[in-house]
């Protein structure tokens, strides 16, 4: 069971952004995507869940075998890959209960009982530690950046995907907010989900250790290793890497 990204190349109206990116994340696995402002780390994310905006020339997106590259963004969904936007979008009027009832009943032939709903909730909150209060808010109105990221966390738990796509889920945290999303990430992991977190720091990582890290610079994948490397990031920037894959900086 994995998302597989075979040799991609993306463009907007403008130019090319991806330059064939090559990915796999099997389910069970965390994996780490870095890379500066302007790499392309978010065009691959937003293409992986089929936003109108880029355009794939080359290449093909797989979900255990099944060639996605096509599909709608609803169709991927219901397929089994979870994104958490860098951006959430706010819902006046719907509350976070209702808003995680229709996320889940959209994934399901028949609507959830009430009582099975409930249940489910309460347990994933108690797994998160978030407060029963939070579901009655209306959907990231008046939210903090904290409360947005840990609404999008609790959205993954009660949707269950097969692999979650993180992009900037670090952006704009202050510590206390940080720590809150990396202990629900880390409750989230397991066998039965694969993670990609895309990250222009290294801080999360600090709290989520990654059992891959890829670097994308140019859009292009430029190196791969373990955790070892975002440390290595950490103490060197993204400098070193330019200079060892001969990448212009593009800054």
């Amino acid at each position: 069971m994995s998302l597989e990204i075979q040799k991609l190349h993306v463009r907007t109206e403008e130019r090319e952004i991806l330059h064939g990116v090559d990915l796999k994340v099997e389910k069970g696995e965390t994996h780490a995507l870095m890379g500066p402002n302007g790499s392309g780390k978010s065009t691959l994310a937003n293409t992986i869940m089929g936003s109108p905006e880029y355009e794939v020339t080359e290449g093909r997106i797989l979900l255990n075998g099944e060639d996605l590259t096509e599909a709608d963004p609803d169709e991927r969904a219901r397929a089994g890959v979870f994104m958490a936007f860098q951006y959430p979008a706010t819902i006046p009027g719907v509350s976070v209960a209702n808003f995680l009832r229709m996320a889940v009943n959209a994934k399901r032939e028949e609507p959830i009982k009430v009582k099975e709903f409930g249940q489910m909730l309460k347990a994933n909150m108690d797994l998160l530690r978030i407060d029963r209060e939070f579901t009655s808010r209306y959907l990231n109105e008046g939210f903090s950046g904290g409360e947005k990221k840990r609404a999008e966390i609790l959205q993954l738990a009660m949707l269950k995907p097969e692999i979650a796509v993180l992009d900037e889920t670090d952006s704009g945290l202050d510590i206390d907010a940080l720590r809150i999303v990396s202990d629900g990430v880390n409750a989230m992991r397991g066998p039965e989900l694969g993670t990609l977190i895309i990250t222009h720091y290294t801080r999360i990582l600090d709290y989520v250790t990654p059992d891959f890290v890829h670097i994308l610079l140019n859009g292009r994948i430029v190196r791969q290793g373990g955790a070892e490397l975002a440390s290595e990031l950490e103490d060197k920037g993204y400098d070193f890497v330019r200079e060892e894959a001969g990448v212009a900086d593009a800054r």
